[in-house]
Order: structure tokens, then C-alpha cells, then sequence
């Protein structure tokens, strides 16, 4: 068989092999923690794009995200982070954090096991004091009680003046909760996601 033309079928095989793969630990990890995975479905570059549009990346340090997943934000993060920017995922789910280290090997990101609500310690543990953006999809309507408002309160603390939490959802609850602690949300709505979704940007007051 012509060597030329197995190329292309291999190139296939291959990307075909890691979208299954990529979507099989998406679609396990659901099943497995449903109240903690906030979509069966990856959201969409719309949303991506959209969620992403404030940030001012040139002076973006340190961009945390809860609940990565696969990594759906992580590499458009990395695409747009400085050279010097470092990427800090948290997750409770060992399965995502796994195959997020085996499959992303950029040197400014790095992948921990933990909660949200303990990002203030993880932060100091990685070197840094504090957070420049921070990003969530996290369904904060099903989170178990008393956990949402607890990650929205160290959110806050770990960001800098000026910084921003990012937030992406499905229903408003999440904008209850940061509402105690922003004094200035900005909201927007993403139609091209499945399912369509709210979008948040929490802002911490320069003054603060």
C-alpha cells in the first residue's frame, strides 16, 4: 500500500483515538461526580472565547481555573498566558487532574488535586500570594450546601486588587453568592454552548 496514502488514515486514527479518549474521561467523570461536573458536554469555543475576552493577559501571572476537566479551557489559557504566566488548575476529581498531567506538559501549568474552597493555601504552596484571574464552571446550584459560598469568600481573598472571577453557568445562583463579596458583576450570555449559558465577571475593587 502506498505509504502516502496510509499517512492521512494514521493522522485520523490518532486524533480520533485522543477525542474519544478525551471525551470517554469527560463522560466518566460526570457519571461519577454528577453534582460536581457542571455540563456532560465540554463548552463550546464560543463561550471559551467570550469568558476570555477581559483579561488582560499581559500582566496576568497567575490565571487559576476550578474544575478543569479535560482541559477544555486550559490550553486557550496557555495559548494567551506570558511566558512567565503560570496556569494553576485545582480539581477534586483525581481522574481529571490524572489526565490532565499525562496530557498537557507545558511548564507553566500545574495541576492539583484539592478544593476550590482551599485555593488561599494552594496558592501560597505554589509560590505566589495571590491570584490574577480566576475561572470556574463549577455548578454552583448543586454544590453541596454551604460549599459555594465558602469557594466565592477565599475566592475574593486570594484575588488582587483589579482582578477578576470568571464564572460560566447554566442558572443565576452563582451571581447570589458573588454578589456578597463583588461589588461590580458583569454578565453576559453565551446562546452557542450546549446548553446555553450565563456568563460572570466579578471584579475585586482596586481599592480594596
Amino acid at each position: 500500500m502506498n505509504e502516502l496514502a496510509v499517512r492521512p488514515r494514521t493522522r485520523l486514527r490518532d486524533r480520533a483515538a485522543r477525542l474519544f479518549g478525551q471525551w470517554g474521561i469527560f463522560f466518566r467523570g460526570f457519571v461519577e461526580h454528577p453534582r460536581m461536573v457542571g455540563s456532560i458536554i465540554p463548552s463550546s469555543r464560543f463561550t471559551i472565547r467570550k469568558m476570555l475576552e477581559p483579561v488582560n493577559w499581559a500582566e496576568c501571572k497567575l490565571f487559576v481555573e476550578y474544575g478543569p476537566g479535560v482541559g477544555t479551557f486550559c490550553r486557550p489559557v496557555l495559548e494567551r498566558l506570558p511566558r512567565d504566566g503560570k496556569l494553576l488548575v485545582i480539581d477534586t476529581n483525581s481522574l481529571y487532574i490524572d489526565y490532565l498531567k499525562r496530557t498537557i506538559t507545558d511548564g507553566r501549568f500545574i495541576a492539583v488535586h484539592g478544593s476550590a474552597a482551599d485555593v488561599q493555601d494552594i496558592v501560597r504552596a505554589i509560590g505566589h500570594e495571590e491570584a490574577d484571574y480566576v475561572l470556574s464552571g463549577l455548578p454552583f446550584s448543586t454544590l453541596p450546601e454551604g460549599v459555594g459560598p465558602a469557594i466565592v469568600e477565599a475566592t475574593h481573598e486570594v484575588l488582587r486588587p483589579g482582578g477578576a472571577f470568571l464564572v460560566y453557568q447554566f442558572s443565576a445562583k452563582a451571581r447570589d453568592f458573588m454578589a456578597r463579596h463583588f461589588a461590580r458583576i458583569e454578565q453576559g450570555f453565551e446562546l452557542w454552548n450546549v446548553l446555553p449559558c450565563q456568563l460572570f465577571w466579578g471584579w475585586k475593587d482596586e481599592a480594596a
